[in-house]
């Protein structure tokens, strides 16, 4: 009988729903204060996870949980520039089934 991998989940900070890492944008604040977004989750820092989705973001964004999560204020041109790459980036093949 083969051994089942544990997948490890997130929770999304817009829906609140946990999900598969892998599915889930990773927002980080790098040791510097620099915020940006991880599309690999690799990127070193304190990370928040958000679905590829602009009504999850807009949502985190509302509730200021990106802020909270980070231990820091996000300007608005920050959410501004996450905004642009969440729209600017091409949907998951199969997410849309």
């Amino acid at each position: 009988m083969p051994v089942q991998k544990r997948i490890p989940l997130r929770q999304c900070l817009g829906c609140r729903e946990m999900k598969p890492k892998r599915e889930l944008i990773r927002a980080v604040r790098s040791p510097e204060g620099e915020i940006t977004l991880d599309f690999h989750g690799k990127k070193p820092g304190r990370g928040a996870y958000l679905c590829p989705s602009a009504e999850c973001f807009r949502k985190a964004r509302k509730a200021k949980a990106l802020e909270r999560t980070l231990s820091t204020q996000i300007p608005p041109e920050i959410y501004a520039l996450i905004e642009a790459e969440l729209a600017a980036r091409p949907p998951e093949q199969g997410a849309a089934q």
